[in-house]
């Protein structure tokens, strides 16, 4: 009798538990949906996820491309610390095809598979391909279905399980896909809590739409692609609206790093690849009707892992491994201020910068991302261009010509200091006047870069540098 009466304590603990959503854009600029202050791209339903629950405008990833700031999602740690300061790619030499999540990092879908929930993936997962092991399925994930890298490397596979189902991959259809996937996942999973990560394909390049979407915005195709995806988060909310799951789920949006060509920064200075505002601020949206009041906004920093952190703590879990996010449940309800003293973010191995809720300091001499490979007039060969036999998308992709953010400003040098609060696009260096700011932050990198690399075995300085665009 005792035994069933833990059982059916238990069963009622779990069945309590919320579902929880994580959706991630790729290359989604700062300033790219209506909501952030774009008045070219239609983005009414993640406005309307903002109006109802809650909007970050100081959200920021460890490092301004894919798979670090990935890998920090899915394990709350800053990429030098479990191990992925690169990209993984299948065409960037034997090196950048072995990098991957090391097996010692433990993944927020294991985390939540391990509390009794269904664990599913749908889109891009970019933490190691060329093993199976390395696959989502071997690391928490029921199931998976997508392309295991960025959609413009070769070969551009859809694969399920860890399995290849589909090559070459018309990509047109795939944010329809894997929307579709992502409803099936819902409707299968109703009747117990349930972790969903879909990770996007857009508006990472190639750029491409379904014929729904295609030609319908004012803002080319990369306002197409775009507005698909804001399409894709309204078919999610719709569903768990349906079900009557929306009231139990915490659904969180955002992007893996600034905008590249043909997006917006909102006026922040750089782009994806820098280590200015433009590469590192991203949106983030949070809804979860009953707990999250609407259209709350929070202008309090916070990091990309505080989503495994949150995500856990909702569901009432925990890991034994040392993670630098925080709960941020606190800056989606309330005014409470930020979880962390100061935030750094990464160039690709190196800690660059650091910041706090109003002073930033690149320590490192700024990077500024492909900006500085192209000049105005020059004409652009993108090496993973679409070309109608290995990647199908359509030929009028963004260029250089369609910057994202601004290119103005004193010039990169080592230890220049930004006053976000007043100069949010980072113009003018005021180091020579805030020398105890200086020395303050400086303090606080050190410290953190002091700490081991725990998994030196990743070596970044070996991996072609083109597989990190």
């Amino acid at each position: 009798m005792i035994r069933f009466l833990l059982f059916a304590l238990f069963c009622g603990q779990l069945a309590a538990a919320p579902n929880i959503v994580i959706i991630l854009a790729d290359d989604l600029g700062y300033g790219d949906l209506a909501c952030y202050g774009n008045a070219k791209i239609k983005t009414p339903n993640l406005d309307r996820m903002a109006a109802e629950g809650a909007k970050l405008t100081q959200f920021n990833c460890p490092a301004s491309f894919c798979a670090p700031t990935r890998a920090s999602l899915m394990t709350g740690r800053y990429p030098f610390r479990c191990g992925m300061t690169s990209n993984p790619a299948p065409d960037g030499g034997p090196d950048a095809d072995g990098l991957h999540l090391p097996e010692g990092e433990v993944t927020l879908a294991q985390v939540l598979k391990q509390a009794g929930y269904a664990t599913g993936m749908i889109g891009k997962w970019h933490l190691g391909h060329a093993k199976p092991e390395w696959l989502p399925t071997h690391r928490g994930f029921d199931e998976y279905f997508g392309i295991p890298y960025s959609n413009d490397m070769r070969p551009v596979q859809l694969v399920e399980g860890d399995r290849r189902v589909e090559y070459p991959v018309v990509q047109a259809t795939l944010t329809q896909r894997y929307t579709t996937r992502a409803l099936d996942f819902i409707e299968r999973n109703k009747a117990h809590p349930f972790f969903l990560y879909l990770p996007h394909a857009m508006p990472h390049k190639p750029l491409a739409a379904s014929e729904d979407f295609y030609k319908k915005s004012s803002a080319g195709l990369y306002g197409d692609a775009v507005a698909e995806l804001d399409w894709s988060v309204g078919e999610v909310l719709a569903k768990l609206k349906a079900l009557g799951l929306d009231g139990n789920t915490l659904v969180m949006f955002t992007s893996d790093n600034g905008a590249t060509f043909g997006g917006s920064t909102g006026g922040l200075r750089g782009m994806k690849g820098s280590t200015y505002e433009g590469g590192y601020r991203v949106p983030c949206i949070a809804r979860w009707p009953g707990k999250i009041p609407a259209a709350h906004v929070s202008a309090q920093p916070a990091v990309m892992m505080d989503l495994f952190a949150t995500a856990l703590n909702a569901a009432g879990t925990s890991t034994d491994r040392m993670i630098d996010g925080r709960d941020i449940m606190p800056l989606f309800t309330s005014d409470a201020p930020s979880p962390h003293e100061v935030i750094v973010g990464h160039q690709a191995a190196k800690l660059a910068t650091v910041r706090d809720a109003r002073w930033k300091l690149h320590v490192l001499k700024p990077g500024i991302g492909l900006v500085a490979s192209y000049k105005p007039g020059d004409h652009w060969t993108d090496p993973r261009a679409p070309d109608g036999v290995t990647i199908l998308a359509p030929y009028e992709q963004a260029t250089p010509e369609q910057m994202p953010g601004l290119t103005t400003g004193d010039a990169p040098k080592p230890m220049q200091l930004f006053d976000l609060q007043n100069d949010p696009a980072e113009q003018h260096d005021v180091a020579a006047q805030h020398a105890d700011i200086v020395a303050r932050l400086k303090k606080a990198f050190d410290e953190m870069n002091a700490q081991p690399r725990e998994h030196p075995e990743q070596s970044p300085a070996r991996v072609n540098p083109k597989a990190t665009k």
